[in-house]
């Protein structure tokens, strides 16, 4: 089956770097799909790499291009605070650069540095947690796929007064880029410390949705990835996706969300 995706960015971004910003490849593969006639938005096919796609459009990589991005690996990273997911602007550190063996749990290959690893599922440089660096065309549309029914969950500290009113508002109610936000899960498990499960990830979500409710964010902590959990990996340290890993986060993209 195709994969399809909405831009609901602000501005008009080119095909490639929106591919690799997001995770479905790395900006290399995109210019080659888009070379062999693989990719469209909109219905209609596309041959320009430096062609952008504006707000609202629709993307469409189809069954050919799903193939050629089928294999691959896909690594689980536990990421500090202090690095970026994708590609860096000018004095930021990637996460790929924990990649290292002496930074490796368990077996597996360690990949080249020039390897093509986008992160699936971004998280902020001032952000840590679970985060999946992958070239694996199947594991990025069950994670960030427009049919995808992955939750992810947040521990996040914040400042501010928390009330029941706030909570409320967070769960549902809320507006980003003036389109109404998906329900959330959110509760409050310590005196400033929010539990968030999502079921959708636009820019800086957490923290923008905190800001209309008053509410500063201290500290964000992924812990979950659909049936994926970050367990015990120590930060800045990384091991592979088992194959069982991966089969239960394809299995669940189609399933409903974690209760």
């Amino acid at each position: 089956m195709a994969f399809t995706r909405t831009y609901d960015g602000d501005e008009p971004v080119r095909v490639n770097k929106w591919l690799g910003q997001t995770g479905v490849c790395s900006r290399r593969e995109a210019e080659s799909l888009i070379a062999e006639g693989l990719v469209s938005i909109d219905g209609e096919t596309i041959s320009d790499a430096g062609r952008k796609i504006e707000p609202g459009q629709t993307l469409t990589l189809n069954d050919t291009a799903q193939q050629a991005l089928a294999s691959g690996m896909t690594l689980v990273l536990h990421k500090p605070v202090g690095y970026v997911s994708g590609q860096p602007d000018p004095g930021k550190i990637p996460a790929v650069r924990l990649l290292k063996i002496p930074n490796r749990i368990g077996e597996g290959e360690t990949p080249a540095r020039d390897a093509s690893l986008p992160p699936i599922g971004r998280l902020d440089e001032d952000s840590r947690g679970l985060l999946l660096l992958s070239s694996d065309g199947v594991v990025a549309k069950a994670v960030i796929g427009p049919a995808s029914e992955l939750d992810k969950e947040y521990l996040v500290v914040v400042d501010g007064v928390i009330t029941e009113a706030k909570l409320s508002r967070l769960r549902h109610g809320l507006v980003l880029n003036d389109k109404p936000l998906k329900p959330a899960r959110v509760t409050q498990i310590e005196p400033q410390r929010l539990r968030f499960v999502l079921t959708e990830g636009k820019y800086r979500q957490i923290r923008r949705m905190c800001e209309l409710v008053g509410l500063e964010v201290v500290d964000l902590y992924r812990i979950r990835i659909g049936p994926l959990e970050i367990g015990d990996l120590p930060e800045g340290r990384w091991r592979h996706l088992t194959d069982q890993e991966r089969a239960a986060l394809i299995a669940a993209s189609t399933a409903s969300p974690t209760s």
